[in-house]
């Protein structure tokens, strides 16, 4: 079959490589749908997880489909059942898409031990009704949804959300789902400012005009901090990965305002303690998923995320999918639709 594989920087090439098969303990999922995700672009400039290796790295993760063949000691899961995927492992080791020998842009994927405690949190349900690209978006939502889970946020909280990237626009929807709506988003790509607009931004404030601060206080109102005005905003999430957005956020947010910084920054970002004492910040890291990842498909059972997803393209044209996902004046979500293999379901 072929696979997505990292073999150096920017050097990312579908490979023929066997299929995979259930060891006793495992299953064997076959791929509808797998969306290309920033950290993917990340590691191909990157050459791997943190540069080459010895060994081709095999890449994505967000994932859902059906499964192909179980082992002889799985009972949780048959073939023919729909999942989504959890690709992290809940005792910690090697993530598939993300440093695992496997990777998810191929027509089968081997999920190991899912029948265990640990290994049951990898594959989770999806419902019949519920289209493939949709369950697909499970894990993009789940970080989302992680990021808003580290804010204290309720119905009536002002939250502005820095990056209208998949995994901001996934912030954004987590908070609309929870009935906050006065959530602003901003950006430097008009196409992502309205797809956030589309899954619940109750406003938008382009990067590009100069004058964000000013916006966001016209907004959200001012509250007074020591003697000067202060945007009023009580959370925010930094999903833009840019080191100034988060010196800006500490530099001008009111008194107990929190921060959830769950963008990906590879290089040192300076912070200044003075501002997070005075104004008595939360700064939490927000990494991967909630504890119960099923949650994600709870929402995307009940709110429409689908507009999030702007490109769908074969496996056969993975370049061009790159290319476009890289492109953020075009793209939000870029979807890989994986081939079916002739093969029947079956058990060995």
């Amino acid at each position: 079959m072929l696979q997505a594989r990292i073999h150096g920087p920017d050097d990312v090439r579908l490979d023929e490589v066997p299929e995979p098969r259930a060891g006793s303990r495992d299953a064997v999922v076959r791929v509808a749908e797998c969306g290309i995700c920033g950290s993917d672009l990340g590691y191909i400039r990157l050459g791997g997880l943190i540069g080459p290796g010895p060994e081709p790295m095999a890449i994505g993760h967000e994932l859902a489909g059906v499964v192909h063949q179980v082992g002889e000691e799985v009972e949780r899961f048959r073939p023919g059942d729909r999942v989504v995927l959890n690709p992290s492992p809940p005792a910690g080791g090697p993530v598939i898409g993300n440093g695992a020998s496997e990777g998810g842009f191929a027509p089968l994927l081997l999920v190991r031990d899912v029948d265990g405690v640990a290994g049951a949190a990898r594959l989770h349900p999806l419902p019949d009704t519920m289209p493939f690209e949709i369950g697909a978006l499970a894990e993009p939502l789940g970080v989302g949804m992680n990021a808003v889970d580290k804010l204290t946020v309720e119905p009536g909280s002002k939250v502005v959300v820095f990056g209208a990237g998949p995994i901001g626009l996934a912030a954004v929807a987590s908070l609309h789902h929870r009935g906050v709506d006065d959530v602003i988003a901003v950006d430097l790509s008009a196409t992502r400012l309205e797809l956030a607009r589309r899954l619940g931004a109750r406003e938008t404030v382009a990067v590009g005009d100069g004058e964000v601060w000013k916006r966001l206080r016209d907004l959200h109102g001012v509250v007074d901090l020591m003697g000067g005005p202060v945007v009023a905003t009580d959370a925010f999430v930094e999903a833009s990965g840019a080191p100034a957005v988060i010196q800006q956020v500490l530099g001008g947010a009111r008194r107990g305002a929190r921060l959830s910084v769950v963008a990906l920054h590879r290089e040192p970002v300076s912070v200044n303690f003075l501002d997070v004492l005075m104004r008595e910040l939360q700064i939490n890291g927000a990494m991967e998923y909630p504890d119960d990842f099923g949650r994600t498909v709870d929402v995307l059972a009940h709110d429409d995320l689908s507009s999030m997803i702007t490109h769908r393209f074969p496996l056969d044209r993975f370049d061009e999918a790159l290319a476009v996902a890289a492109d953020a004046d075009v793209a939000g979500k870029v979807m890989i639709e994986i081939a079916p293999t002739p093969h029947q379901a079956e058990s060995p």
